[in-house]
């Protein structure tokens, strides 16, 4: 890994996990050319599954922030073990962000901002990324946020 991207990572207090396998039928990841494409990850932690809850009742935008934060925390795992190095991350082209929420429940974007505050504080310019957030009535295992991500790879 690039040195500056470990000294970032390091100055964010983050080490990344190894990544867990698939819960299901699917793979963590796939290359095409040079599109690296991450399946949606979900906050877990080094305990387990954390930040468990609904946007707008029993979790708030703070919470959400936390749980995209680390979903974007296991997305750059998932790519180093995809990439070996994460400084082959030559532009990260796109995350969708996807808030477990009331119906009611509006601030999507702010929930989604701790995945992409912690991309562009990791990659820098290269954490930069068109996104989509999305309010959902449901997620798997009942966890705040869950976030998927697109990116160009260096030869």
């Amino acid at each position: 890994m690039s040195s500056e991207i470990e000294k970032r990572l390091h100055d964010l207090g983050i080490e990344l996990p190894s990544p867990p396998a698939p819960a299901a039928n699917y793979v963590p990841f796939t290359i095409a050319g040079n599109l690296l494409t991450i399946s949606g990850q979900i906050p877990m932690g080094p305990n387990g599954i954390e930040f468990v809850g609904k946007l707008g009742d029993t979790a708030d935008v703070a919470t959400g922030q936390g749980a995209a934060r680390l979903c974007a925390i296991n997305i750059l795992a998932q790519a180093r073990m995809a990439l070996g190095d994460l400084s082959r991350v030559k532009q990260v082209i796109k995350i969708q962000g996807f808030v477990n929420a009331t119906a009611d429940f509006t601030d999507h974007p702010e929930v989604i901002n701790g995945a992409s505050d912690l991309l562009v504080a990791v990659l820098g310019d290269a954490g930069r990324h068109a996104r989509a957030a999305i309010g959902m009535s449901s997620l798997p295992r009942g966890v705040a946020v869950e976030v998927d991500a697109i990116m160009e790879i260096a030869d």
